[in-house]
């Protein structure tokens, strides 16, 4: 009986070892420099834009706060908090765009997108998630400062 148990937790044991593939191109340094976790993660804040409240704004108030909001977007990029930035297609609940930011909490996600023109005009509304993603997201951001023609 001894045995048996013996065995059986050497084979559970050997099981779990097994599962678990150290991965040969592990860069500790890199992992390191971007916050990863074990699996090569971290947390994030998914922000979805949304139509806001205000339905009054005029057209030169409207052109102004979305200026500011693209100003807010490239600054946010500039100081390493915002990771991705984009509009989406129609939809059927007013959703307009995503933003994920590289902050842990969403109390501090919502500090940064008050801080958009058209946000702070009501012209969008925010949702905030947490969200649990690729550590190496921002690696992209030098790659997509060098394929782009006309700025948007």
């Amino acid at each position: 009986m001894k045995t048996t148990f013996v065995i059986l937790i050497f084979l559970l044991t050997g099981t779990t070892i097994n599962a678990q593939t150290a991965n040969p191109n592990y860069d500790e340094a890199l992992a390191k420099k971007l916050g990863a976790d074990d699996y090569g993660l971290k947390k994030y804040v998914l922000a979805i834009l949304k139509t806001g409240e205000n339905t009054t704004a005029t057209s030169e108030e409207t052109s102004a706060a979305f200026r500011g909001h693209m100003e807010n977007i490239n600054r946010l990029v500039d100081e390493g908090k915002l990771i991705v930035a984009g509009p989406l297609g129609k939809n059927d609940k007013t959703y307009r765009g995503i933003f994920i930011l590289d902050v842990p909490t969403v109390e501090e996600a919502g500090e940064l997108v008050q801080t958009d023109p058209a946000v702070k005009a009501r012209l969008l509304d925010v949702e905030l998630f947490p969200w649990y993603g690729s550590a190496a997201l921002s690696e992209y951001l030098p790659a997509s400062d060098k394929i782009w023609k006309i700025q948007p």
